[in-house]
This record gives structure tokens, C-alpha cells and sequence, in this order.
């Protein structure tokens, strides 16, 4: 399935859902985003709780992020609690809050 994109100008106040596919954010949201996998881009941003298998995270992200697989670029601004089962950090990535890495099981 085809991904779902925000695009820059645009701003979305409100929870985002994607049963079966991806959403790429290159814009705002403010609300909780759910999908197979989630992509803030740079210059992207999201106020609210990330939800997914994948996440790639190379814009600014506040507030809760629950995955299974987590790539944090080091453009990344990440205020969050962050649950993953494995997370990959490039050198540079600025993250604040509580980080729980399970390990791939």
C-alpha cells in the first residue's frame, strides 16, 4: 500500500490512523499518528504520541513514541518516552525523555 504524505504547508490538528499502509510527515501534525510505519521528514514536526512498527525520525517529534523498529536521523529532535525493541542513532540526534530499547526478540 501506497504511503499517505503531509505535505510542508500543511498543518493537521487532529489523530491520524493507517490500518494497512505508512504516513509520511513533512508538514505538522498535533494529535496522535498510528500506521505500518511512520517518517517525519526534516522540517517535519509531531505534537502527540507515534505509534508503529517503523519509524524514521529525521524532523522534531514531542510527546510518546511506542515502536518496534526506530532509525533516528542525526537531524532528529525527539522530547518523548520513547518504547522500541531496537533503535539505531546517528551521531548528532538531540533526544530528551525516558528511553526503553527491548532488544529483537
Amino acid at each position: 500500500m501506497a504511503n499517505s504524505i503531509i505535505e510542508e504547508d500543511l498543518t493537521i490538528e487532529g489523530n491520524l490512523n493507517s490500518s494497512a499502509g505508512g504516513i509520511e510527515i513533512k508538514g505538522q501534525v498535533v494529535g496522535d499518528v498510528s500506521a505500518e510505519t511512520i517518517t517525519v521528514q526534516i522540517g517535519g514536526s509531531v505534537d502527540g504520541a507515534l505509534s508503529a512498527k517503523k519509524i524514521i525520525i529525521d524532523g522534531k517529534h514531542q510527546g510518546s513514541l511506542k515502536c518496534d523498529d526506530l532509525k533516528i536521523a542525526s537531524t532528529a529532535q525527539i522530547q518523548a518516552d520513547v518504547a522500541a525493541k531496537t533503535m539505531a542513532t546517528e551521531s548528532g540526534a538531540k533526544v530528551v525523555g525516558k528511553v526503553n530499547i527491548a532488544g529483537g526478540q
